[in-house]
């Protein structure tokens, strides 16, 4: 059973979250109790003066004067009641949500979204109850205890005949509690099992519907219905027991009772009306289907409270009172440990990001990137070690100081609000229009946001985005916070090259107060920036720019290169990778034979500048600032743009086709050029042909 410690950390209180109406609703069963304790006497009293011939008016009155009090008690409770229910149940709510974002994901991970929603839904509900059973259940009590003191007023035998059973009561109902708080906490927790299969399918809907696995799905989230079943059965069996149990003993309580009362008015000890009176007491006395509803009430709202102590018991972060100084945004992550579960991904992690700069964040998968990501702004604390700001250690700051301080960009940014401004502006204190469309212009987000029918005021429903450019008004969202320090974790994954170098560009552009700090997948994003904090074996094993590292095989590896330094990742940066017709080549060797990884084809020629054998693809190189790519033309085709590649193939700044185009080409099943990034780091284009600075200094 669950304790009432648990109840009290939950609710505010015995009396709950509103101790007044609670109050009120006691008092008010307790006086429809009182009142249905002098129903019979008055009654009794009205029968022996009519059997009198006496005047009884009086007594008439009195009796329908109850019945009219019990009515008006009765609704009073009913909406006192559902008050109480109704406002226990949203300060549980309440209190549940606000725990529950303040734990962040580990909460998540512990109970699963599926379980969490059912508890914060379902078990809140049932929870909000437990104060008006408490009123209620004091009533209930008063009730047979009030019926044994009239039956020892009218006579002590029929006290005293009626005590000689109850003991049987007393066990029955205990039993009951017992077994019913145990069926209850069963049953919750199948229900938790089955919620929280239901969100996994509905948050994977897509890999469900692309295996063609929706039957069996299906029958994974339904699978525990039987035990449900079985849960729901055996509670529904222990309320039957004990009231097949009750309707056995409390019919022979009555009797007794009654048999007693008999005995005793033949004797002139008792008048008919004071017999008529205690019948009427030893049916309350013996009220057990009351008891019994009423404790199966309070055994499911304990149940219910004990699930949502449960999350509230997971500790959430402590803030304290602490500002920042002034100060450039110097983060430092000392000697950090970080685990999921029980494994340890980031291991006494040393890392140091100056003031200003941008640094790259990269590793293998399940390197923790993402978990360094989340330390190094306090959306998780790390299980040792500290993380600093401008000197000042993160858990000093207060929660306002902290995040205004720190911005995030993700890689499935949640658009949370009701319009897309609202979204963008989410966070800020006093969010303004000028600020948000400034922010959605940097992340190339204000174009197709002014396309939308209500453009900044279209509600977030009627506006369903592609993961780019969800991403991009993540990123605007992020731009508009501002703060010392802008992390993004994987933020520009769903871009293409053209949008992500135009937002790298702006992002790294100079006289920028914001620290960066990068979680990169791709090697053109960590070239891009300052410097390179490379996560192996849970530690940084080295740190330093792009170029410098490129050099090492294991770091390629990293990036899916292998081979030489000038070999490339597959569709992210330039190498010998061999491509077919109709295919995409990051300026490998084509099966035409040409190469273009500026090395020489196997004909001598220099791929960098000249078309590749057949006119397949043609190399090229980027500009130090990385914003532009450069490009070759393709042998017999002058023409040079950027455009979308149809069939499948990738686009990084421009394409030619078998017959040149000008202005915006798309090829067709043809194979581009690579580009090659700053540091003689190369880059694919994909199946395209990029930007080329021309003889006259500008850029097409």
């Amino acid at each position: 059973m669950t304790t009432s410690t648990a109840d009290d950390r939950t609710l505010p209180g015995p009396l709950g979250p509103v101790p007044g109406r609670v109050l009120a609703l006691a008092l008010v069963s307790t006086a429809a109790t009182g009142a249905g304790l002098l129903l019979p006497a008055a009654l009794g009293r009205t029968l022996d003066l009519l059997l009198a011939d006496a005047p009884a008016t009086r007594w008439v009155l009195y009796c329908a004067g109850l019945v009219a009090l019990l009515a008006l008690l009765d609704a009073c409770q009913t909406v006192l009641g559902g008050t109480v229910d109704a406002r226990s149940t949203a300060w549980l709510r309440r209190r549940l949500t606000r725990h529950v974002l303040a734990v962040g994901p580990r909460a998540a991970d512990r109970f699963g979204p599926g379980d969490l929603v059912a508890r914060l839904v379902g078990n809140a509900a049932q929870a909000g109850t437990a104060p008006t059973a408490r009123a209620a259940l004091f009533a209930a009590l008063a009730g047979p205890l009030g019926a044994i003191v009239a039956l020892a007023l009218i006579d002590p035998w029929l006290a005293a005949v009626f005590l000689a059973g109850a003991p049987v009561l007393v066990l029955l109902l205990r039993a009951l509690s017992r077994d019913t708080t145990e069926c209850v906490a069963w049953y919750q927790r199948v229900q938790g099992r089955i919620a929280a299969s239901l969100a996994e399918a509905v948050g994977g809907w897509r890999t469900v519907a692309a295996a063609g696995a929706a039957p069996r799905e299906t029958a994974r989230i339904l699978r525990p219905l039987p035990e449900l079943s079985r849960a729901g059965h055996r509670m529904w069996q222990v309320q039957g027991r004990a009231a097949g149990q009750a309707v056995a003993v409390a019919p022979l309580l009555q009797l007794a009772v009654v048999a007693v009362a008999g005995v005793l008015l033949t004797r002139d000890r008792v008048t008919v009306g004071e017999v008529l009176a205690a019948s009427r007491y030893a049916v309350l006395a013996t009220g057990v289907g009351l008891l019994v509803g009423h404790l199966a009430g309070l055994a499911r709202a304990r149940a219910a409270t004990g699930r949502l102590g449960e999350v509230l018991a997971e500790p959430a972060p402590a803030y304290g009172r602490s500002g920042l100084p002034p100060g450039p945004g110097r983060l430092e992550l000392r000697g950090v440990v970080a685990r999921r579960g029980t494994r340890t991904v980031l291991d006494g992690v040393d890392l140091v990001v100056p003031g200003g700069s941008t640094v790259a964040v990269v590793g293998r998968s399940g390197a923790g990137k993402s978990l360094l990501a989340a330390v190094a702004g306090r959306l998780t604390d790390p299980h040792a070690g500290e993380v600093r700001l401008d000197g000042v250690p993160l858990r000093d700051l207060s929660h306002d100081e902290l995040r205004r301080s720190v911005g995030y960009a993700f890689e499935r940014p949640a658009l949370l609000g009701t319009t897309v401004e609202d979204t963008l502006a989410l966070g800020l204190a006093s969010p303004s229009p000028d600020r948000v469309r400034e922010a959605a212009v940097t992340a190339r987000a204000d174009a197709f946001v002014r396309r939308l029918p209500e453009g900044y005021d279209t509600t977030v429903a009627d506006a369903p985005c592609s993961g780019g450019e969800a991403q991009r008004l993540g990123l605007a969202r992020a731009f508009a916070h501002g703060g010392r320090l802008l992390i993004l974790d994987d933020a520009l994954s769903s871009l293409d090259t053209v949008t992500e170098a135009h937002i790298t560009a702006a992002l790294l552009a100079g006289g920028s107060p914001t620290t960066r700090l990068l979680v990169a997948h791709r090697a053109v994003t960590a070239a891009r920036a300052d410097m390179v904090a490379w996560l192996d074996g849970g530690r940084v094993r080295a740190m330093g720019p792009h170029e410098a590292l490129w050099g090492e095989a294991e770091y390629r590896a990293v990036f899916g290169v292998q081979g030489a330094p000038g070999a490339s990742a597959d569709g992210g940066h330039a190498g010998a990778e061999a491509s077919t017709d109709g295919g995409h080549a990051g300026a490998g060797a084509a099966e035409g034979g040409g190469h273009a990884s500026a090395q020489a084809s196997e004909k001598g020629e220099d791929a960098s500048a000249k078309a590749s054998e057949n006119g397949m693809h043609a190399g090229a190189r980027t500009p130090q600032d990385a914003t532009h790519t450069g490009a070759g033309q393709s042998e017999n085709h002058g023409h040079r743009g950027v455009g979308e590649p149809k069939d499948g193939t990738h686009t990084g700044a421009g394409q030619s086709e078998d017959h040149g185009h000008g202005g915006v080409g798309e090829p067709e099943g043809g194979v581009g050029g690579g580009a090659r990034e700053a540091g003689g780091l190369p880059r694919s284009q994909g199946a395209s042909v990029g930007f080329e600075e021309s003889g006259e200094g500008t850029v097409r």
